[in-house]
């Protein structure tokens, strides 16, 4: 008798357990939570937003994606200041433009991917994403001779998608840390002060061409970061290709000892995380 007094406590207390699991349950998706959650939530991918650098190193470059007026102006100005830049152009202007792009190479500025037909990348799947890299880079390097090792996506969207894909056919997600908001029609002076007070070690600078001030504003731009002691080089020779990782801020950092490589404590401004162009 007591041995079966005993059997029915535990299938009442067995019972009592599974109606405190189910109310659980209920709770969780009443309150729209999960009811089983992941040991470890998928990795947030992030592209270059700069590099970290203790010499004074830093990249302008330029979106192409709509019109044409002001890219010998640029390749003027550059030229003046034997500055070599990185211009990220559609698929679309390539075929509109192509003497310009040829232009732009010729000079010497490295010519790289900015889609084809300048959609929003992070609502493309993986054949999308590859169907607009890869027909940009075939429009681009049939003129430079040269294929593409880098994609800067439109609007700034980007998600582990397009990342992912990217690393597979080795080409790297450029983004920037200083916005000069040129498309903005801001003025000269507004552009020249948004740059120049926010370049640091390491910085990738935001322009677009066909932007109403920003031949007028770029001779200062360089002028000024020049005579600060700025090397103002391709967005190719600012990067790592091995041996780096990518912190929350976008800063990519070497992996190496700091006595191999220098380091920094000033990370890329989180705001540019979110940071978003017309381009």
């Amino acid at each position: 008798m007591k041995s079966h007094v005993i059997k029915i406590k535990n299938v009442g207390f067995i019972a009592a357990i599974v109606l405190i699991c189910a109310a659980v349950a209920v709770t969780f998706v009443y309150k729209g939570l999960p009811a089983v959650i992941s040991a470890s939530a998928s990795e947030r991918k992030i592209p270059i937003y700069c590099v970290d650098y203790e010499d004074k190193k830093a990249s302008l470059s330029f979106d192409a994606a709509w019109g044409n007026e002001d890219t010998q102006m640029l390749i003027d100005i550059l030229d003046k200041y034997n500055v070599k830049a990185t211009f990220f152009v559609v698929g679309d202007w390539v075929d509109k433009y192509p003497e310009s792009v040829k232009a732009l190479s010729d000079a010497g500025h490295e010519i790289m991917n900015h889609s084809d037909t300048h959609p929003h990348m992070s609502q493309l799947g993986r054949d999308g994403i590859l169907k607009e890299i890869n027909s940009c880079n075939e429009k681009i390097a049939s003129i430079t001779g040269v294929t593409p090792i880098l994609h800067r996506a439109p609007y700034g969207e980007y998600n582990n998608t397009l990342i992912e894909t990217l690393d597979s056919i080795n080409m790297k997600c450029i983004q920037w840390d200083v916005d000069s908001l040129d498309w903005k029609d801001l003025s000269a002076t507004e552009i020249n002060n948004r740059v120049t007070k926010n370049v640091k070690p390491g910085s990738i600078i935001l322009f677009h061409n066909a932007a109403k001030h920003t031949p007028e504003a770029l001779p200062s731009i360089i002028e000024t970061l020049q005579a600060d002691g700025y090397e103002l080089v391709p967005i190719s020779e600012l990067i790592m290709y091995d041996n780096y990782e990518i912190d929350h801020t976008g800063k990519q950092k070497s992996t190496q000892s700091t006595s191999e490589q220098g380091d920094t404590t000033e990370n890329c401004s989180s705001s540019t995380i979110s940071s978003a162009s017309t381009n």
